[in-house]
């Protein structure tokens, strides 16, 4: 398709004027000068584009659609600004805090409570009757803090559990005392239990075990304590504590036959 672009011609209309006195001849024989072509103007193009390349021109307000989106700020850079600065003040904070607790370990030299049983009771274990009882165990506990400058506060809200494998027999708590540095603290706490029932396994078990004199239970106790720093005290830290204890009896008599305790923090 050929797209030719011309100035339009000027055609004449009227008859050409003639010098006065002459006269006009409508002889056939003689036909008017023809007029030339004018020149096309300057900057004029012809442009031969195939049918085939021709495409619609998309609508006039999509240019402004993408001015206004182009002239839009991104959100993205702000976001990304406030998250990379959050990081940094974690890390900051981080850092400082591991600075602190390091400098703390250097000055104090912090050790580990160590704890112990000292002594088991038994009332109320019946091994012949198979109807429900209320076992009770008086039992001794030995609370060692080696710290030199540091405290322990023992708070209310402990637990102390005895059981035999996966049967719960007592339940107590430990008293509420603070401990004081290079100190070792021997209390008695009483357990008590309600409508213990033992099935015919457990009880034949526990018997075979009691003539063998090695009668064995578990104590779970579970403290929540607060560590005294010279004059700073710590956020509430809970310490479980657990004992396997094996008796030669099941009477206020019984001694101990074998002991070993374990215990772990929970910082948070």
């Amino acid at each position: 398709m050929a797209t030719t672009v011309k100035r339009p011609e000027k055609k004449s209309s009227e008859a050409p004027l003639l010098p006065a006195g002459s006269a006009q001849s409508s002889s056939p024989s003689s036909p008017p000068p023809a007029e030339k072509p004018l020149p096309a103007p300057p900057g004029t193009y012809v442009i031969q584009v195939p049918k085939d390349q021709i495409f619609s021109y998309p609508p006039p307000e999509n240019a402004n659609n993408f001015q206004k989106l182009s002239s839009r700020k991104p959100r993205r850079s702000c976001c990304r600004l406030c998250v990379c600065y959050t990081i940094f003040v974690l890390f900051l904070v981080i850092v400082a805090a591991a600075i602190s607790a390091g400098v703390l370990y250097l000055v104090y030299r912090p050790k580990a409570p160590k704890y112990a049983v000292l002594d088991v009771a038994i009332r109320g274990l019946n091994l012949t009757s198979p109807s429900a009882m209320s076992p009770e165990f008086d039992v001794s506990i030995r609370a060692e803090n080696p710290n030199k400058k540091i405290g322990i506060y023992y708070l209310s809200g402990s637990e102390i559990q005895v059981s035999h494998g996966d049967v719960g027999l007592s339940n107590g708590a430990l008293p509420v005392f603070y401990q004081p540095s290079k100190n070792v603290t021997v209390f008695q706490t009483a357990l008590k239990g309600s409508d213990v029932v033992l099935s015919d396994d457990v009880r034949l078990a526990m018997a075979n075990e009691l003539r063998k004199g090695n009668v064995p239970f578990r104590l779970n106790i579970k403290a929540p304590v607060k560590i005294k720093v010279g004059s700073v005290k710590t956020w509430k830290i809970t310490v479980k504590v657990k004992c396997d204890v094996a008796v030669d009896a099941l009477n206020q008599q019984s001694k101990i036959v074998s002991k070993d305790c374990d215990y772990s923090v929970k910082l948070w």
